[in-house]
Parts: C-alpha cells; sequence; structure tokens
C-alpha cells in the first residue's frame, strides 16, 4: 500500500537550517507530484511547496520562497525540503502528501520546532 514516511524534523535556532526527507512506497514514484504542507494547533494545513513528477517545475509559497526548496530523487523514492533561514514563525508539524489515483496519501508528519 501506500506509504509516505517523513523524517527530519526537530528543535533548530532561529536562522537555522533543517532538511526534511519524505520516503515513498507503494506507488509509481517517478509518475507523481509531491508536495509539502504544514500546520499549527487551530490552523488549517497550508502547503509549503510543490514538485512535478520529473522535477522540472516547483512551487512555493511566498513566505518561504528564497529560503525552502524542494527536490526529489526518483531513484531513491525520495523526496526534501531543505529549509534555510528558519524563522520562528516556520514551526509547525510538516507532511508529506501525494494523490495517486485519485486518492489523497498524507505521511505522519515531522515537528519542526524554531526556537532560540
Amino acid at each position: 500500500q501506500v506509504q509516505l514516511v517523513e523524517s527530519g524534523g526537530g528543535l533548530v535556532q532561529p536562522g537555522g537550517s533543517l532538511r526534511l526527507s519524505c520516503a515513498a512506497s507503494g506507488f509509481t514514484f517517478s509518475s507523481y507530484t509531491m508536495s509539502w504542507y504544514r500546520q499549527v494547533p487551530g490552523k488549517l494545513r497550508e502547503l509549503v511547496a510543490r514538485i512535478t513528477s520529473t522535477g522540472d517545475s516547483t512551487y512555493a509559497k511566498d513566505s518561504v520562497k528564497g529560503r525552502f526548496t524542494i527536490s526529489r530523487d526518483n531513484a531513491k523514492n525520495t523526496v526534501y525540503l531543505q529549509m534555510n533561514s528558519l524563522k520562528p514563525e516556520d514551526t509547525a508539524v510538516y507532511y508529506c502528501f501525494s494523490g495517486v489515483l485519485g486518492r489523497n496519501y498524507w505521511g505522519q508528519g515531522t515537528q519542526v520546532t524554531v526556537s532560540s
């Protein structure tokens, strides 16, 4: 079955960096767009970044442009989110997402906390 497993979250000081990874299995990874979302308590889950199946096109929300980079390695069935210059407002649970054959799949989430 489809599985998305995130890793790489943690506690980091403002201005620091983290790289999130999402290992995918159970579907033809190289055929699907992949996305990263984030959610804080009491707020809706929001799209952070998206990458097409081949990696030739990406999207990032305005507040993370220039700081976050989404990438993928189709040979490793993994999508990444490189997060630089982190700010306290980036604190959230980050989720990996893909729509496969008309169904939505989410990872379990990984906590990112930006605090001094």
